[in-house]
């Protein structure tokens, strides 16, 4: 017997191995900076450090929600981070639908570059190309509505409209990869089903109804667990490049808050509780989804 666990040690060793590098990484970069939530709890200086500066409890926290902004600071991070995971299912699902109706494999493979390039540029390089094309005087998207005879649309500076200007602009990003995810996930289906179901004379419609959609249904809802976890995650990267004091009304979110107290007015322990209890709503919010899709469609994602 100990023979057999010690060739099974020696044939797995190598793959421990392998999980070593990103289980460090894990513990340095994603564990090891928890310790700094203590700061939460602290009226911190930096020249005292984490252990020397005075503890005053939950002053911190009492503050934060004393704000008179933090109300609506989180309706826009709710609200923006919403409707981005709502169109971040739709968007991709409906197009990697259509693309599989798609003949032609090179059209096809021509469509999914274009549409997946986007999600390579990071967003201080797009945030440059919006910002260009979406100026309200000299923006190709604002001249095009003028020949339309609409009169222009200030996107990045109406706080009507930011918050789906910003929703509009993640998706054009990000539904390339998720198209190839659930297209990825198509050719898991079995032909069969659908050949069966022609000869039962059902339609496109119905095959996609009936055979499709609850084909790639796993996929949809571990991506839906998964995205869950971002509700209070509205994208700090895009907002903090495009929006501007005009639009705080409705375009700051929890992040961008957190930046200007914690790095421009040196609120290191308010910036670190509202972090803190970002975190802790965002498991909460995982952790009641991965129930909900277990009793719904008895899938687990952990």
């Amino acid at each position: 017997m100990k023979t057999k666990q010690r060739e099974k040690w020696r044939r797995e060793l190598p793959l421990y191995l392998m999980l070593l590098p990103p289980v460090l990484i894990m513990v340095v970069y994603a564990y090891g900076p928890m310790v700094g939530n203590v700061i939460a709890f602290q009226k911190f200086l930096p020249g005292k450090g984490l252990f020397g500066s005075e503890w005053i409890g939950l002053t911190n926290f009492t503050y934060i929600f004393g704000m008179p902004n933090i109300v609506s600071v989180i309706r826009n991070t709710v609200f923006i981070a919403f409707m981005k995971m709502i169109a971040g299912i739709i968007v991709p699902v409906t197009v990697a639908l259509l693309l599989n109706e798609v003949v032609h494999s090179s059209f096809k493979r021509t469509v999914q570059t274009i549409i997946y390039l986007p999600y390579f540029l990071s967003w201080v390089i797009l945030s440059g190309i919006l910002i260009t094309i979406l100026s309200p005087s000299e923006g190709i998207v604002n001249q095009f509505l003028g020949y339309l005879g609409i009169r222009p649309v200030f996107f990045l500076g109406d706080e009507k409209i930011f918050p789906f200007t910003t929703v509009i602009t993640d998706v054009w990003k990000n539904f390339g990869f998720g198209t190839i995810v659930y297209l990825s996930a198509l050719t898991s289906i079995d032909p069969n089903l659908y050949e069966a179901a022609v000869i039962d004379g059902a339609g496109r419609w119905q095959q996609t109804w009936h055979i499709t959609l609850p084909g790639i249904s796993t996929t949809i809802i571990l991506l839906t667990v998964l995205s869950t976890g971002n509700i209070l995650n509205a994208g700090f990267e895009q907002i903090f490049n495009l929006y501007s004091p005009m639009v705080y009304s409705t375009g700051d979110i929890i992040d961008t808050l957190v930046y200007r107290m914690g790095i421009d007015n040196y609120q290191y322990g308010p910036a670190t509780a509202v972090g803190m209890m970002k975190s802790l709503v965002a498991l909460l919010f995982i952790a009641a989804s991965n129930k909900a899709a277990e009793k719904a469609a008895g899938y687990r994602v952990f």
